[in-house]
């Protein structure tokens, strides 16, 4: 009798240890995780819509078990502070401009640089070269998952047309990050403040233009209030966005998590930068309509303009040289790949 009653007992604990196994393994497969990704672009803007997509085929190919919130417009954090917000869990990813955090990352600052930039697939193909070359360990704080860059940045003004390089002498543009150093070498005054500042800035004659490009004419209704566009792409710039993830919670992850955000973001490189190419023909679309005039400069004038702004690349140089950086090195890998990837 003693000998079932123990035989019993035995069975029972070991049916209930195989049962709670058999709970604990599903449950650790089927772990979700939420997390949340900060944009300071509005809920209608094509930059918000390209992550709200990334998330979704990431949620989707996880199986449901990587869930991504997007809040938009800065609602979660500010622009300027998105980084900073992903570096101490703010939230978990962001995605934002580099250059509103300046003297931060001296080595991707050189991407900024006014080289001539023709479209945005050519500056982002650059930024990722630039990022793959030297490993930057200004960003070890975070996990990149992919980097990007706009179109073209260009002049753009309210009542001021600017034909010529001796017009734009005195101006107040709205710049950030090296495009003030741009404003500056053109004869201007740069005024700093983030796309969500401009609007009122530009309607308020706080500002008398703006250098960015031609997508935020639509993007953030810019093109509302200004009235002249002057094709400075002799000396047009770029701005470096990051999409970036809190290192704890990517640490987190599994392995097969982890790749599953890996390709989707190697795949999104490219849908970002065409999605710039079409907002940047989209604004121009829309100023079009609204009797907005292009001005081409001439040869002469053109040349002037690419001369003018030599000085910020020896500025951005001495800069990354006092940051520890290899400035001339950087600058001029960024400048071959310019010239590489504009054949």
């Amino acid at each position: 009798m003693r000998k079932n009653f123990w035989f019993t007992v035995a069975c029972l604990v070991c049916g209930a240890l195989l049962a709670s196994m058999g709970m604990v393994v599903p449950q650790a497969q089927a772990e979700t995780y939420n997390f949340t990704y900060s944009t300071f672009f509005p809920p209608t803007h094509i930059q918000t819509k390209v992550p709200q997509a990334w998330a979704k085929e990431i949620e989707e190919l996880s199986g449901g078990r990587i869930k991504i919130k997007i809040f938009t417009g800065g609602s979660l954090t500010p622009a300027p502070q998105i980084y900073d917000g992903v570096v101490k869990g703010i939230s978990d990813f962001g995605s934002s401009v580099l250059a509103y955090s300046p003297g931060r990352f001296p080595i991707m600052e050189a991407v900024d640089n006014p080289l001539g930039y023709r479209n945005a697939f050519i500056a982002t193909k650059v930024i990722n070269e630039l990022y793959n070359k030297f490993k930057p360990q200004e960003m070890s704080d975070v996990h990149i998952c992919y980097l990007f860059a706009h179109g073209p940045g260009l002049l753009h003004t309210v009542n001021k047309p600017v034909r010529r390089l001796e017009d734009i002498q005195g101006l107040k543009i709205r710049s950030t990050g090296t495009s003030q150093l741009i404003v500056r070498a053109y004869g201007a005054a740069p005024v700093a403040m983030s796309q969500g500042e401009t609007y009122d800035a530009l309607r308020k004659n706080i500002v008398d233009g703006t250098l960015v490009p031609m997508e935020a004419l639509e993007g953030f209704k810019q093109g509302e209030v200004l009235k002249y566009t002057t094709l400075t792409y002799s000396s047009a710039y770029t701005q470096g966005f990051f999409v970036a993830m809190n290192l704890k919670k990517w640490n987190s992850l599994p392995p097969d998590l982890q790749q599953i955000i890996t390709d989707v973001s190697e795949k999104y490189v490219n849908i970002t930068a065409k999605a710039w190419e079409d907002s940047d023909e989209s604004g121009r679309e829309f100023v079009e309509k609204l009797g907005h005039e292009f001005i081409e400069l001439s040869d002469e004038e053109s040349a002037k303009f690419k001369e003018a702004v030599k000085p910020v690349f020896d500025t951005y140089i001495k800069n990354a040289n006092a940051k520890g950086v290899d400035g001339e090195a950087v600058f001029k890998a960024v400048q071959e790949m310019v010239e590489e990837f504009s054949k």
